[in-house]
């Protein structure tokens, strides 16, 4: 009687360790992929640097934002930003600049530059 009780004990173990593996491989495979809230991610990242003295370049970003929130640009980086700021076209207002850079709108509000005391200028541009 006790060996088949240590048996049916011995295999119960077995099927709980079991399911419990496959729950936590199910769970990771439904997490991975996924960005936790607030937070972005770069996606793609290309540079042409074929023009002497400029560099062009282009990245995509994929964003997990909060409501009201929308995929932008914060210290050079991609990052969820208020929505009123990109309907209004004032991108300075999202701090897109290092903090050693100084912002200012392009003349159509289709971007900005960030200008460092330097002289060098980096132009963005939707």
């Amino acid at each position: 009687m006790q060996s088949g009780a240590k048996t049916l004990s011995a295999g119960g173990g077995a099927s709980l360790c079991c399911l419990l593996l496959l729950w936590l491989i199910y769970s990771h495979l439904l997490r991975e992929g996924q960005l936790a809230v607030g937070t972005c991610e770069i996606v793609m990242l290309n540079r042409d640097s074929s023009v002497p003295r400029r560099t062009i370049a282009r990245q995509t970003a994929r964003c997990a934002c909060r409501r009201g929130q929308i995929a932008g640009t914060t210290r050079a980086r991609p990052a969820c930003v208020d929505a009123r700021i990109v309907r209004s076209r004032q991108w300075c207002e999202m701090s897109p600049c290092l903090e050693s850079e100084v912002c200012s709108l392009l003349f159509n509000r289709s971007g900005w530059t960030c200008t460092r005391g330097s002289g060098r200028i980096k132009t963005v541009t939707i």
